[in-house]
């Protein structure tokens, strides 16, 4: 009976070799990475994945920089991860930036990120200003006459003056 396995324990050796090979390395991902032109090395993903940094979200967004022609690094998109930024949001914000004409660097952009603040909103924000409606007051004269007012404010960020405030050594 041991005999019959012996010649089957390579063969089930080697299939949990490329199980886990194929577990631990994303060849899926490194192969539509290199599909949309973005040079990533699979011993990049591996590291990602020692580092505990889903290298999903990384190349996807570096897939999607690379296509809307911005030049980011995969190490400084992994850098503001391993920060706790949020990826997507800093790269769809360099976009919409980009796509506005504003002056938004990589660097500007995960410090604000960082700082707490959405950054694609005030980018977006920059773009089309928000108007925003107060409530309606109302006030009474000594003589009797009601007063009923309501206002409306358009704001618009300036992510200049943004950066100023958050961050005076940035600017």
């Amino acid at each position: 009976m041991f005999e019959l396995l012996i010649p089957l324990i390579p063969i089930i050796v080697v299939i949990f070799i490329i199980y886990i090979f194929f577990q631990f390395i994303p060849v899926g991902l490194w192969i539509s990475a290199i599909a949309a032109g973005v040079k990533v090395g699979i011993f990049t993903l591996v590291g990602m994945r020692l580092r505990r940094v889903p290298p999903h979200k990384i190349v996807s967004a570096l897939i999607k920089a690379t296509k809307a022609g911005l030049d980011v690094s995969i190490d400084k998109l992994e850098a503001h991860f391993l920060a706790g930024g949020d990826v997507d949001r800093v790269v769809d914000s360099l976009i919409a930036a980009e796509r506005a004409g504003l002056n938004l660097t990589f660097e500007k952009a995960t410090a604000i990120d960082l700082a707490g603040r959405n950054v694609l909103e005030a980018v977006q924000m920059s773009v089309n200003p928000k108007v925003i409606k107060t409530p309606v007051v109302a006030a009474v004269a000594k003589n009797g006459i009601q007063v009923m007012a309501t206002a409306r404010v358009t704001v618009r960020a300036n992510i200049e003056r943004l950066i100023r405030i958050i961050f005076p050594r940035l600017s």
